[in-house]
C-alpha cells in the first residue's frame, strides 16, 4: 500500500528508511511544542492551547505536503513570526496591547491589503 501511494521505488527508498527519516524530522522539529508555548505564553495567551494548536497546525501541515504533494517535508508554524508577534506586536513597548486585539488587528489589516 505505501509503495503504491508514494512510489518508494521509483524515488529509490523503502519503507524501513522513510519511518528513519519521520523519526529523525520529528525528533529534529519537537523543539517547537516546548518553544512556541514558551514564547506566545509570555503575551498572555494559555500554554496549553498553543501548545495544542501547534500540534495540530504541525500535523496538518506534514500531512498535505505528504498526501498532496508526495513530497517528505515537516512543516510547523515559523519561530521568527511568532517571536516576532509576540515582542514587537504585543509586548512592545509603544503598543502594548492584549494579544487578542492583535491578531484581531493583524486579520483586519490582511483583509485590507489583500494579495500582498
Amino acid at each position: 500500500m505505501l509503495e503504491k501511494r508514494f512510489q518508494l521505488k521509483a524515488h529509490n527508498t523503502t519503507v524501513k528508511r522513510e519511518i528513519g527519516a519521520g523519526i529523525t524530522t520529528f525528533m529534529t522539529m519537537a523543539y517547537i511544542l516546548a518553544v512556541n508555548p514558551q514564547i506566545l505564553s509570555e503575551t498572555g495567551m494559555p500554554a496549553g492551547g498553543v501548545l495544542i494548536a501547534t500540534a495540530i497546525a504541525s500535523f496538518i501541515g506534514c500531512v498535505c505536503m505528504a498526501f498532496m504533494a508526495n513530497l517528505p517535508f515537516g512543516l510547523a508554524p515559523g519561530m521568527g513570526l511568532n517571536a516576532y508577534f509576540a515582542y514587537v506586536v504585543v509586548l512592545a513597548e509603544k503598543c502594548h496591547c492584549r494579544w487578542y486585539w492583535a491578531i484581531y488587528c493583524l486579520h483586519r489589516f490582511a483583509k485590507l491589503r489583500p494579495g500582498r
